[in-house]
């Protein structure tokens, strides 16, 4: 018998190894890694830092000096983070459809599931460290600013509600994350969510002013609302009422949706 045919007869009866899964963390790091990718990606995230200190720079300018504190910083830093960050959330969801890569990422990794957490927590990680970043350059223009206006630095947030603002932001962040996941369009999505954040407000703040019925009811109702009271802390029992109950109806209720379309629509 021949060598050759010793190998191949070797190989044939040797048992047959099954790859390992992709790591989570592989997984993560490469939706991370995509986030950044693109220019458009890139500019956004790095419009979480230019938005903070221009906010800040603002603060410093134009706020009185005897409001100065942590506090103002931080309520103006707020304003453009619950933009940004909902738009970074929609992008890191569509980007697979919008741009067409769905195809490839779901057959390097075919278990979609695993895919769209892996994004959902890169959309968080990304989220709480702006969030992180945003609150140190606050914390750094109310050092400055008090240092210049000449008065006594103060902080006026405590450790409860800086945990309220961060859950806050999160729930803005995963607001844009369901629009993304139910309709896998980025125009689509990003229009969506500005009506969910400045049409449907309007509305409901009609509706609150003229209508006495609906505004006893609001809180239940409108979720933009409801967690809006994160931001200035100290939520009573029913407050935290009002976001579990229109949060399962604007929040949980269409990601469900949401993740069920993504698991079982055709990529192409």
């Amino acid at each position: 018998m021949s060598t050759a045919t010793l190998e191949r007869e070797t190989v044939a009866s040797s048992p047959r190894t099954t790859p390992r899964p992709i790591p989570m963390t592989r997984i993560v790091g490469v939706e991370l890694r995509k986030m950044f990718d693109t220019r458009s990606g890139f500019w956004l995230m790095t419009s979480v830092g230019i938005a903070a200190v221009l906010a800040t720079v603002a603060t410093l300018l134009f706020a009185p000096r005897d409001e100065l504190s942590y506090g103002s910083f931080a309520g103006a830093i707020g304003v453009p983070m619950t933009i940004i960050l909902p738009m970074i959330a929609v992008l890191a969801v569509t980007s697979e459809w919008s741009q067409r890569s769905g195809l490839t990422t779901f057959t390097l990794v075919p278990h979609r599931g695993r895919v769209i957490t892996a994004k959902l927590l890169g959309t968080l990680l990304v989220g709480v460290t702006s969030i992180a970043v945003a609150f140190a350059v606050g914390a750094l223009g109310n050092v400055v600013g008090s240092a210049i206006a000449g008065v006594d630095t103060s902080w006026d947030i405590s450790l409860g509600n800086a945990a309220t603002i961060f859950l806050a932001d999160a729930l803005g962040m995963l607001m844009g994350f369901t629009l993304g996941v139910l309709i896998r369009n980025s125009p689509g999505a990003i229009v969506g969510y500005f009506v969910y954040a400045l049409v449907l407000p309007a509305i409901f703040e009609a509706l609150s002013a003229y209508q006495d019925w609906f505004h006893d009811l609001r809180g239940w109702i409108d979720f933009n609302f409801a967690s809006s009271a994160l931001y200035d802390g100290g939520l009573s029992a029913t407050e935290w009422a009002h976001v579990a109950v229109s949060g399962t109806f604007w929040l949980l209720i269409p990601l469900l949706v949401g993740l069920r379309l993504v698991l079982r629509s055709e990529v192409k």
